[in-house]
């Protein structure tokens, strides 16, 4: 099956990015993995806080996870996976990419505002040309009519 492999993460765009990995795979009978990259612990040598850190940031991304999983799965009839990773967040999505055979399209969400598009669309864009698989990316502020229109 070929999953669509979309990042979690604060952003606003991130919304639409969602939005439309489930549409996508909704319409097409492919699958959603969610991936949320933990950035790298900035106090190593406070173990016993970086572990606490750690802990929270997944209690985090499983919460903000289970909101957009309950939304593809009662609106899109899509049962996404959540992936969870440790490190720089481009390193880790190629990583992913190259480990899961059936991830066949990255989602990425891109700002918009003044500051552009944002740093994974900037960073990631900039090695799509060595990159096994397209990337979609999705304006953050394309109303949810336009994404039904285009999935």
């Amino acid at each position: 099956m070929r999953k669509f492999l979309v990042v979690l993460d604060d952003s606003r765009e991130c919304l639409n990015a969602m939005r439309f990995a489930a549409m996508r795979a909704a319409n097409t009978g492919g699958g959603v993995t969610i991936l949320s990259v933990i950035p790298p612990d900035e106090f190593n040598h406070w173990i016993g806080v970086g572990e606490v850190m750690r802990e929270e940031a997944r209690e985090r991304i499983h919460a903000h996870y289970e909101v957009f999983a309950k939304w593809m799965r009662d609106r899109q009839g899509v049962d996404p996976e959540l992936v969870i990773r440790e490190g720089e967040a481009v390193p880790q999505i190629l990583s992913h990419v190259a480990e899961d055979a059936e991830i066949g399209v990255l989602v990425l969400g891109a700002g918009t505002d003044r500051k552009g598009p944002g740093p994974l669309v900037t960073q990631l864009t900039k090695a799509s040309g060595s990159l096994p698989i397209p990337i979609t990316i999705v304006p953050g502020d394309l109303s949810k009519e336009k994404l039904e229109e285009i999935t």
